[in-house]
């Protein structure tokens, strides 16, 4: 089982994604769901496969940060 942690879209640039994921960004370069900068996603085998609403992203990073 995988535990995946929501990371925000930080900037779109060719068709390549940057996530933050708070302790390190990271770069994407499929998606499965429409975004845009600003958005929280959900990311598996470098594909971000979910958008997640923003409350649902802070409260799941509140939980793992404890």
């Amino acid at each position: 089982m995988c535990l995946s942690i929501p990371g925000k879209i930080k900037s779109i640039k060719k068709g390549i994604f940057e996530i933050d994921y708070g302790f390190e960004k990271r770069k994407v370069n499929k998606s499965l769901a429409k975004i845009k900068i600003g958005d929280y996603v959900l990311v598996q085998n470098q594909i971000i496969v979910k958008k997640i609403p923003q409350k649902q992203a802070l409260e799941t990073l509140k939980l793992i940060n404890k």
